[in-house]
């Protein structure tokens, strides 16, 4: 079982929504944190949040696209606290744009971000956790890691990126009989600020004339559903108890792995995407 007390946790995209409810999480069970986002208003507050109720944290800027950015990161860690112990790869990003449409910038910069950033975080962070000698590596992908909807191609091929890194590096582990472990968070809908900071963070803002309408509905529709999803707080609690009792699957709503089953029953019977 992953001890919390004492130990140092590394966080992305932590300044608000999961990245912050793992923080508070982390820290109720007595951990150190460091702490990076790309909004540097935001990360500061935190690191204040955290500081002012006793906790020991650290912020600092990153953007986890550019590896540079990531070792800087891991480097404040240790610098600072000697070890780092569970590292949440929880930055991303998304757009929705339709796969035959999106232009090829919008592309690189998601998959940059939404799958490059955890793949820097295993090379990083992982070499460094094993040296602590115990301690666990997770990943943020969604339940677009395991079923693609429409309008989100990006996206989903980045998190079905994240799903198959993780699961690697988790059979990997085992295979050497590691003590430590991997997971990865499939989140359904909660209620964070991700379309709105995509909008706030994406390199040019101009989106293909035949697509933005269709694209800026859904975009509505999207921020309206998570605005009714669960609270981030809830997912930082599932996620440090799943750390715990060595849970590799971390879902947020359950009952959407009925979509997944669904899916996997097609591809056996008749071959088919999507069932009539």
């Amino acid at each position: 079982m992953q001890e919390f007390s004492d130990r140092v946790a590394v966080i992305t995209g932590a300044a608000s929504g999961i990245g912050l409810g793992m923080a508070r999480a982390f820290a109720a069970r007595g951990m150190n944190l460091v702490l990076a986002d790309l909004d540097e208003a935001a990360l500061a507050r935190t690191v204040s949040e955290f500081s002012e109720a006793g906790i020991r944290a650290v912020g600092r800027r990153c953007d986890v696209s550019k590896l540079d950015e990531v070792e800087a990161l891991a480097d404040k860690a240790i610098k600072t606290f000697g070890n780092i112990h569970v590292a949440c790869n929880n930055a991303g990003v998304g757009i929705p744009t339709s796969a035959r449409r999106m232009k090829l910038a919008d592309w690189k910069w998601i998959i940059d971000v939404d799958l490059w950033g955890p793949i820097y975080g295993v090379k990083v962070f992982l070499p460094l956790i094993e040296e602590a000698g115990e301690g666990h590596i997770n990943a943020t992908s969604s339940m677009a890691g395991l079923i693609s909807s429409q309008m989100m191609g990006a996206y989903n091929v980045a998190k079905h990126g994240v799903v198959a890194l993780m699961a690697a590096t988790e059979r990997e582990l085992r295979s050497k009989k590691s003590p430590i472990t991997a997971s990865v968070l499939c989140p359904g809908p909660i209620n964070t600020n991700i379309s709105r900071n995509s909008v706030g963070f994406r390199p040019g803002k101009a989106k293909p004339k035949a697509d933005g309408e269709k694209a800026g509905k859904m975009a509505r529709n999207i921020q309206a559903g998570l605005e009714q999803g669960m609270d981030p707080n809830e997912v930082g609690e599932l996620v440090a108890l799943a750390i715990a009792e060595n849970k590799f699957w971390i879902l947020t709503h359950p009952r959407w792995a009925k979509g997944v089953q669904n899916q996997l029953d097609a591809l056996r019977d008749d071959q088919t995407l999507t069932r009539a």
